[in-house]
């Protein structure tokens, strides 16, 4: 709630006012930490980029570390 403690604001000057305060707030509302470009390290598509490896007796020890 907003209360006018002095003076004799127009209503044009409450409006501006009142337009400050919703604005701060609504940037203060949004997530500081949105979601950004993702790190090429921790994206996992990067390992789905190469070829799976071939089955074969060491297969499993190439499944996670390909190349």
């Amino acid at each position: 709630m907003i209360k006018v403690l002095r003076g004799n604001p127009t209503p044009e000057e409450l409006a501006a006012a009142l337009a400050v305060v919703r604005a701060r707030a609504a940037a203060a509302a949004e997530p500081s930490g949105a979601v950004g470009p993702r790190d090429a390290w921790s994206d996992p598509s990067r390992l789905a980029a190469r070829r799976v490896p071939s089955p074969g007796p060491a297969a499993w020890s190439r499944t996670y570390w390909p190349g």
